[in-house]
């Protein structure tokens, strides 16, 4: 008698080191995660000018993204879709876009624009004093 792996061990160990590569490749990366803001309240986020009306700037070391919906009006979110904890990459076409799975949020409010996405971007509180953008 021989001591060979049975097939249904080698499938499940197969199957083991197949989700472990998923995971590894869906985890922690320096695109990703929820870590808290490096800001602290108060302090500037960036300026008014840096933000473009119908677009908005990505703060990505912060994890923010500032929006301009129409000028003269500042918004910000959780730059972290709540589809799959990506860092969101891109401001366009009054949408802020996910690279991760398509998933896209109006500048306005940060709602759903584009699924697979199902929940809106966290808003963030901030003060607009003269050209200077800071969290609350």
């Amino acid at each position: 008698m021989s001591n060979r792996p049975t097939r249904r061990t080698i499938l499940i160990t197969a199957g083991a080191t197949g989700a472990a590569a998923l995971v590894a490749a869906c985890g922690d990366s320096d695109d990703k995660g929820s870590s808290a803001p490096s800001l602290s309240p108060g302090e500037e986020l960036t300026t008014t000018a840096d933000v473009p009306v119908g677009g908005g700037t990505i703060l990505k070391d912060e994890k923010v993204v500032v929006t301009q919906p129409k000028s003269g009006e500042f918004k910000a979110f959780s730059a972290i879709c709540t589809h799959q904890r990506c860092t969101v990459g891109s401001v366009s076409d009054g949408t802020i876009n996910c690279p991760c799975h398509g998933s896209k949020f109006n500048i306005t409010d940060g709602s759903v624009a584009n699924p697979p996405a199902t929940k809106p971007l966290p808003e963030k509180k901030i003060t607009v004093e003269g050209n200077s953008i800071r969290l609350v």
